[in-house]
């Protein structure tokens, strides 16, 4: 009985963990959105194009803990023997 108490609580507490951390990233998307949008408003105001002088490069760097969120991309077995022929 106590093993499946134990078990129950893992398997919960697993859970919240899970949810907790959908939330954060759910949250740092919307962020990250408003940003953007923001940006995107200033230049449609200004219908400019900026040269690399005039550019927020700090901007547009990725944020790390973003990275982690970002799902691996299956990548089919690639021969390039098949190429040539």
């Amino acid at each position: 009985m106590k093993l499946i108490l134990a078990l129950i609580l893992i398997f919960n507490s697993i859970l919240l963990a899970g949810s907790i951390s959908a939330k954060e990233k759910k949250s740092r998307v919307d962020k990250q959105i408003k940003k953007e949008m923001q940006k995107e408003k200033k230049y449609a105001k200004e219908q400019a194009f900026y040269q690399s002088d005039n550019y927020d490069f700090k901007g547009a760097e990725v944020n790390p803990k973003s990275v982690e969120s970002v799902p691996d991309i299956p990548v089919d077995d690639f021969d390039m023997d098949s190429v040539y022929d």
